[in-house]
């Protein structure tokens, strides 16, 4: 099911959670609104609140509340406020196919325009009217995940020893967190029971693991109707689960200089080509999509745990998506 359809169906329920980011984002200064204006017009798939307000209505029969619309919006301007600072450490000129806020106005620019997203969705957590104190906890562990995951992998590009649980542990922290955040306040705003709770959580985890293990598989196609770049992984000294998947078929001795590769990328980046063909001929993308089905699989038994409805069936559907989706 695509995102606009997924909209069609949630009708003005979408519309309020448009409205709340937007009227949220509303400055009298002519450069700040200018700015984020750009920003909402890239807006890309919106998933993150997309799949906030279904949870919402499959916990609560279809009746998601207004502050069900307010936690959506939030997750929508925590995530781009962290790609604004993404976009600043990782020097980044283009994203979702535009020119970033950084390569545009500079990096203090899109810090300071990160931080005024991030404050705003703040606020709007901090207006609902139940629940605001939690759903704030639970978006604050989100920020200190998204940090100490950032950590981490700069950690282990210095020392090119990332294990398979270090990596999931980085996509934990960097991807799947926002997605828990964004669907779990979405039952706490509609009253879910525990047993819902948890299975939205199961839910969310499982499918934000599988959203970032297939953008890293994107990084060993070559499929130009991707429309990115590949080998930017490996150009940034991660190691991500393709590579993974292919050190596991070769001795230690031969895994440890496929890693030495790639601490030394900066200084060697023709090493880029020698391990882009090592996971190909090691399988590495099969394997990292073998992981990819299974998460996929752990996200629909788990959402099917919720009541049954139109909406349990969509966010399903959406994980289906995320398994197959070719950008």
């Amino acid at each position: 099911m695509r995102p606009d359809d997924i909209k069609a169906v949630l009708g003005d329920r979408w519309l309020r959670v448009e409205s709340y980011i937007k009227d949220s984002l509303r400055s009298d200064i002519g450069l700040l609104q200018s700015l984020n204006e750009k920003i909402l017009s890239h807006g890309g798939k919106q998933l993150r609140p997309l799949l906030s307000m279904l949870v919402a209505m499959a916990c609560s029969g279809g009746k998601a509340s207004e502050d069900s619309c307010r936690y959506a919006a939030a997750a929508e301007l925590l995530h781009n406020a962290t790609l604004l600072h993404d976009d600043v450490a990782d020097n980044s000129d283009r994203r979702r196919g535009y020119p970033t806020i950084r390569s545009l106005m500079g990096p203090s620019v899109s810090v300071l325009v990160g931080d005024y997203w991030l404050v705003k969705a703040m606020g709007l957590i901090l207006s609902a009217d139940n629940h605001g104190d939690r759903v704030l906890h639970i978006f604050s562990k989100t920020l200190s995940d998204l940090a100490e995951g950032e950590m981490l992998q700069l950690q282990k590009a210095d020392t090119g020893d990332t294990s398979e649980d270090d990596y999931i542990r980085i996509i934990y922290n960097k991807t799947a967190s926002l997605f828990v955040a964004a669907c779990l306040s979405a039952a706490i705003s509609v009253g879910a029971s525990p047993g819902m709770e948890r299975a939205v959580t199961g839910f969310s985890t499982a499918l934000g693991l599988a959203f970032q293990i297939r953008d890293d598989i994107f990084d060993y196609s070559l499929d130009q109707a991707i429309g990115k770049p590949v080998g930017v992984d490996v150009l940034e000294q991660k190691i991500t689960l393709p590579l993974l998947g292919a050190l596991r078929e070769v001795p230690e001795p031969i895994a440890a200089d496929m890693r030495k590769l790639v601490t030394e990328i900066h200084e060697k980046p023709h090493n880029k080509d020698v391990i882009m063909d090592f996971v190909k001929e090691h399988e590495g993308v099969a394997y990292a999509e073998r992981k990819l089905s299974e998460y996929i699989e752990e996200a629909v038994a788990a959402v099917e745990t919720l009541p049954d409805s139109p909406y349990r069936e969509m966010l399903a559907d959406v994980a289906r998506y995320v398994g197959v989706r070719s950008r």
